[in-house]
């Protein structure tokens, strides 16, 4: 139910809201409280000590539970769950109330019971609702500029939801609805994640980066000392990480576009789209945005580190040996066109791709891509984001140029650090090329228009991430 409020005085002034309760004094509750002043309410605390009112928002009153649920409808609960016990013996005053849950925990499953269904089971005759627990005192002082606006609501009463609904867009928030009461416990699962989505790409580079960091170290460094009494570990500080940054970062670029691959063979197989994808295949394509965002970051690292290469010790100290070397000895090097087309493309496609995945990164800005319809995002996300596989996949190609068929480069046997770099993102292209041949992308897009191969059963699941297939 909505709550009272007082319509437009007839000389267009001011619209007036209606009263809201606030239980609990403390850094969230006095936020909320000042928010509601600025939106127009009146609001009323109640405390255990209504004489201390020195920190509440001046315009607020402050009184005894009992006296402060009899001004309102609508009550925010701003108390932790141990402190709940009191409303045992309010029980009458908070009857036919709109009770709003906005507690947390202080862990995961801290509770066998949600806060919010706690509280409804402490006061039966109240309608209570869980909301405004994702969002912080900070986001509410600040006007939600720089924070979090998004509400997310749930109870059992439809009206209670409405009014409480009502009071995030008063406020300038956006409410979601989010079912039942018993949700709840989801909700107060929310600000207990961290970076549930960042969780997998993060540790898919820090296995990624360690693994190759600790196998060049081997074929650089140690194979060194072992074979020639060379002490390079040095290299380890720039040498080694810059071929370990763009190598990561190439290999999560192509992960980025695999699980469209994948969806688009499992279509083609099950004659269908309305079959569920496997759910480690869901969670993949869920974080795409994350591992492209992380594959950024690297490559930026890896142009920060080859800007410094000039200004090195080791390099320069090399260029001064040479350099004399060849005035001792009065040599001259012939200048090779091939070597001089090759860095100088080596150069353009680096460039040109790491500027490509800038702009991948850019459209992934909500802000961004918020003014960018489906077409546009998906051309940019999909069409540009091949393209810049493509420019970062030849970069590396050109960096090795032909030195794979030079015994030398197996150190050991095992391939360099490049070499395997190229494997999952030549994959992508190589896939990629094959499936947008006429006689499979007319299928593919039959089947993403809701066609059916005749000969194959289907069960009707849509799985959350059947679209879109491209990131």
């Amino acid at each position: 139910m909505k709550s009272d409020a007082i319509a437009m005085t007839p000389l267009g002034g001011e619209r007036k809201q209606g009263t809201v309760c606030i239980f609990g004094t403390g850094d969230f509750g006095r936020s909320l409280g000042l928010r509601l002043l600025q939106a127009g309410y009146e609001v009323v605390f109640g405390s255990r000590d209504p004489k201390n009112n020195s920190l509440v928002p001046q315009g607020s009153k402050v009184m005894a539970h009992a006296e402060a649920a009899q001004m309102a409808q609508v009550i925010f609960m701003a108390v932790h769950r141990n402190h709940y016990q009191f409303l045992t013996s309010l029980t009458s005053s908070l009857e036919g109330k709109v009770l709003v849950d906005v507690s947390n925990n202080l862990k995961m499953g801290q509770y066998p019971q949600s806060n919010a269904e706690y509280l409804s089971s402490l006061v039966p005759g109240a309608s209570v609702v869980k909301g405004f627990n994702t969002v912080s005192a900070w986001a509410l002082q600040s006007g939600a500029l720089d924070a979090s606006r998004q509400v997310f609501v749930c109870g059992d009463d439809p009206k209670a939801k409405q009014a409480v609904v009502d009071i995030a867009h008063s406020l300038g928030l956006t409410a979601q609805d989010r079912g039942s009461l018993r949700a709840a416990g989801e909700l107060e699962d929310i600000p207990l994640q961290l970076f549930p989505l960042w969780r997998l790409p993060l540790w898919i580079a820090g296995g990624l980066l360690a693994a190759f960091y600790f196998y060049l170290v081997c074929r650089d460094v140690i194979y060194a000392y072992v074979k020639d009494g060379k002490d390079i570990s040095f290299r380890m500080m720039i040498s080694l990480a810059n071929k370990v940054f763009p190598i990561v970062s190439l290999i999560m670029l192509g992960l980025c576009y695999l699980p469209s691959i994948l969806a688009a063979i499992l279509q083609l197989y099950h004659g269908t789209k309305y079959k569920r994808f496997p759910d480690w295949l869901d969670r993949w394509m869920l974080c795409r945005k994350q591992l492209g965002l992380v594959a950024l970051a690297l490559a930026f690292m890896h142009v920060l580190y080859t800007l410094v290469i000039p200004i090195r010790y080791y390099v320069r100290y090399r260029l001064s040996a040479i350099t004399i070397s060849q005035i001792r000895e009065n040599r001259t090097d012939v200048f090779d066109t091939t070597m001089a087309w090759r860095t100088d493309s080596y150069y353009s496609l680096g460039i040109l791709g790491f500027g490509f995945y800038v702009l991948l990164g850019i459209t992934s800005l909500p802000s961004v891509s918020n003014a960018l319809n489906w077409r546009e995002f998906r051309f940019v996300q999909s069409k540009l984001g091949h393209v810049t596989l493509l420019l970062c996949t030849a970069h590396t190609f050109l960096y090795g140029w032909d030195r794979f068929l030079k015994l030398s480069t197996y150190k050991w046997w095992t391939p360099p650090g490049y070499m395997l770099s190229l494997v999952i993102p030549c994959v992508v292209l190589v896939s990629k090329l094959i499936l947008i041949l006429p006689c499979f992308d007319r299928t593919i897009t039959r089947i993403r228009q809701g066609w059916e191969r005749p000969d194959r059963g289907s069960t009707r699941l849509n799985s959350p991430t059947q679209q879109p297939l491209m990131p």
